[in-house]
């Protein structure tokens, strides 16, 4: 039979129980700090303070000053447009008011100036021949026309019929639809020649829900100062009456060229708001850019087509009109900001902690690259418990 193994002492054991409760306890109780050592040596003292230096002005220059992180933001404001156009021009067979050449009339954020019109009189249900712009339009003989068959880019539902063009010696399908078809009859008419005289008023309305602050773009006047007055950034700033041609220049665009082929142009309206600040110093600040890709030749111009309907001896006719035009897009951003203690604190907090990496530049300086890294690695990483003697070894670095 073997032998019993001899038990411990309760004595050990309650020793050993208590150490270990000690242990444990220790850890809710002790305080860990940061060992201080002084380095004496100039090159790493210079890249140590101007790391720090570094650190703090871009804290306080770009953080603090530029970016203004002491503050507490609303982006995109809520926002208001209405515009209203004013001014006459001529065409070569008639002079144009307002209520024909701006479209749609309602005086929204976006609308169009007809400056060219492509205008097709009297057109009615009938058939007559295809637009040879349409895809295999153009025949030789009926075989080469299928009756019924529906181009959904075309004019119309093809008869089965090959017929003379309106002009020329070609000859193209015929169709069933709206008739005669615009390239057939269309007359072109400039209406630019005075449009860059054109006036828009274009009143805007902000309002940051959550600082309470609204504004708005004209100034709060009795008198007839809207009447007599003209957009300009110094002396007439709150008066948001612009020429057409104005707006068109501002954008780097040629006025001629683009009544001709139509383009789209923004009024961009920037709202950036300093609300520690008084209201006074809340003003908008406007741009002007050309919108559509002019310089892409399958997409770049504006056009559109509308109609207008009347009857001759009882039959439905129309005259359609394909308008070009300049599109003007008013487009409203803008920022405010005010002074709040949290994000203060954040951001100082963060300054405060990222001073610290100078010392870790450096600390990684001297374990990697110094020659008297294994010196410096055995101060600096080490436990004691009680005052720290013997600075001897700092003194060879």
């Amino acid at each position: 039979m073997a032998a019993a193994e001899p038990k411990p002492p309760a004595g050990a054991a309650a020793a050993a129980a208590r150490r270990l409760a000690r242990g444990c306890w220790s850890a809710f109780w002790d305080y860990e700090t940061p060992k201080v050592i002084v380095v004496k040596n100039r090159q790493l003292g210079v890249v140590y303070r101007v790391v720090q230096l570094l650190i703090l002005l871009y804290f306080v220059w770009y953080v603090f000053i530029v970016q203004k992180s002491y503050q507490d933001r609303e982006t995109g404001p809520e926002s208001s447009v209405i515009t209203k156009v004013k001014g006459i021009t001529s065409s070569e067979h008639k002079v144009w008011d307002v209520e024909e050449y701006v479209k749609p009339p309602e005086g929204g954020s976006a609308f169009s100036i007809i400056t060219r019109i492509e205008v097709t009189p009297s057109q009615a249900q009938g058939t007559c021949p295809e637009s040879v712009r349409v895809t295999n339009a153009t025949c030789d003989s009926d075989e080469d026309c299928v009756a019924g068959q529906l181009d959904m880019l075309g004019n119309g539902v093809r008869t089965g019929r090959c017929v003379p063009y309106y002009h020329g010696a070609f000859k193209t399908c015929e169709v069933s639809g709206w008739c005669p078809v615009e390239d057939g009859a269309s007359v072109s008419q400039f209406l630019g020649k005075m449009a860059p005289n054109f006036t828009i008023l274009i009143k805007n309305s902000i309002h940051y829900p959550k600082f309470r602050f609204s504004k708005g773009n004209i100034e709060n006047r009795k008198d007839n100062y809207l009447k007599q007055c003209t957009f300009d950034e110094v002396s007439h700033l709150y008066c948001p009456i612009f020429r057409l041609g104005f707006i068109v220049e501002q954008a780097g665009e040629n006025f001629t060229e683009l009544a001709l082929k139509g383009g789209v142009i923004g009024v961009i309206i920037n709202w950036d708001c300093d609300l520690d600040l008084s209201a006074s110093n809340c003003n908008p600040k406007y741009s002007f850019r050309r919108l559509d890709p002019k310089h892409v030749p399958a997409s770049s111009g504006y056009n559109f087509r509308f109609a207008k309907y009347y009857k001759i001896n009882g039959s439905t006719t129309r005259t359609l009109i394909k308008a070009y035009g300049i599109r003007i897009d008013v487009i409203v951003h803008g920022q405010a900001g005010k002074f709040s203690l949290i994000p203060t604190i954040i951001n100082v907090a963060t300054a405060l902690t990222s001073i610290g990496v100078g010392s870790f530049l450096c600390d990684w300086i001297l374990l990697t690259f110094m020659n008297k890294n294994k010196v410096y690695s055995h101060k600096k990483f080490d436990k004691q418990d009680s005052t720290l003697t013997d600075p001897r070894g700092l003194a060879q670095l």
